[in-house]
């Protein structure tokens, strides 16, 4: 019986282990960052029909989520502070700073401001 409890045990122990080593990368990925970059649309990101700011907005307008295109990296950006709306229609096609949490291509919107 004793070796029956030492071996479920150390299987618990293992998988307990695994599985807290499982999580430990996407914990690491959920943090909040700042991004800087080309306030975009999430359709178009860095591939404009004409004037980036304007297809920025007419596609914001019919559906389509900001975005962040950082780099070769198009963050879709998620928020519902009108705020933070705001600031993104002032400065789409332009670059911005925006501070979040970022979970693998979406960034949660803390705060957007125009990039120094």
């Amino acid at each position: 019986m004793k070796s029956f409890m030492h071996k479920n045990s150390a299987f618990a122990a293992t998988m307990a282990l695994a599985f807290g080593l499982s999580l430990a990368p996407s914990f690491a990925a959920d943090k909040a960052q700042t991004v800087t970059g080309q306030v975009s649309d999430a359709m178009c990101g860095a591939k404009h029909q004409g004037d980036p700011a304007q297809c920025t907005r007419g596609c914001v307008k019919k559906g389509s989520k900001y975005a962040l295109v950082s780099g070769s990296t198009v963050y879709t950006l998620e928020t519902s502070d009108q705020k933070a709306l705001d600031q993104l229609d002032k400065l789409a096609g332009a670059n911005a700073t925006v501070k979040g949490t970022v979970s693998g291509d979406t960034i949660t919107v803390a705060s957007v401001s125009p990039a120094k």
